[in-house]
């Protein structure tokens, strides 16, 4: 393990390399539909918050939840049930801060949704850079049928997904949709059959981490960033992005081995 942070058992989470540079981080609550739980947050932002302190240690990040079922249904309302509003609210926190530690991580992130993605589970898919599901995924934002409504970016990440006027379909009526939707509307770029879904996910892995990481750590950066602004000032941050890797090694290393007719060897500097 790259990161001595990580190099431990998690209750919640499964974390392992499957590939070099590659890191795989699977939500392990397959008897409850993988639901978060209090522990599973903090346990998540443990392993985003690390990422983010050394943005070199992987070159891609994909997650994942275990089983066939599911890929996350949300908090888990088993023990929610019977919380105080004060407990409730604090709960609630977490989750939101799990979800910012998500969308903080530098390398890619990639979603491989094997399964249903209700409420929070759908949230925590939308905070990945982007994703591939399985052709039995389903997907849903419920909360409004419990008296809440999305909390950890839903009703932010979603409209900049699939646009406003649908996300507002999508979350005032909280009916689920299925993953050929998911598809058609943008939300995921790919789907599986459920064994082909994390090979699949990990060839494109494998494919990023193979490029400059340093370029795609500042390309990424630059869109997630120039989206939030008007196009001339995006423009501008991309520039500044952009020179940012004119001095480093791997941008010499590039140029060479294209020259040379060689795969480049390119070493995060």
């Amino acid at each position: 393990m790259q990161l001595a942070a990580l190099d431990r058992a998690f209750d919640t989470l499964l974390v392992q390399e499957p590939a070099e540079h590659i890191l795989q981080v699977t939500l392990n609550r397959p008897d409850r539909a993988n639901a978060f739980t209090s522990q599973m947050g903090r346990e998540i932002i443990e392993v985003f918050q690390a990422l983010e302190a050394t943005p070199g240690a992987y070159r891609c990040v994909v997650l994942t939840g275990a089983g066939e079922r599911a890929f996350c249904a949300g908090a888990d309302l088993k023990e929610r049930n019977g919380m105080t509003d004060a407990d409730f609210s604090a709960q609630h926190y977490l989750f939101e801060r799990m979800a910012r530690a998500v969308l903080a991580c530098p390398p890619p992130l990639l979603g491989a949704i094997n399964g249903a993605a209700f409420a929070g589970g759908l949230e925590l898919a939308l905070c990945c850079d982007f994703a591939y599901a399985a052709e039995t995924a389903r997907f849903a934002l419920t909360e409004v049928t419990l008296g809440i409504m999305p909390g950890a970016g839903g009703t932010q990440n979603l409209p900049r997904t699939i646009g406003e006027r649908r996300a507002k379909e999508v979350i005032l009526t909280g009916r689920p949709f299925s993953a050929a939707d998911a598809l058609a509307w943008g939300m995921v770029n790919k789907l599986y059959p459920a064994a082909e879904l994390l090979p699949a996910v990990l060839e494109t892995a494998r494919t990023i981490a193979a490029n400059a990481p340093l370029s795609v750590r500042q390309a990424k950066k630059s869109i997630t960033q120039g989206l939030q602004m008007d196009r001339a000032s995006g423009m501008l941050f991309e520039i500044e992005a952009y020179y940012q890797l004119i001095p480093t090694e791997d941008r010499i290393e590039g140029i060479k081995a294209f020259n040379e007719k060689r795969k480049p060897d390119f070493k995060g500097r």
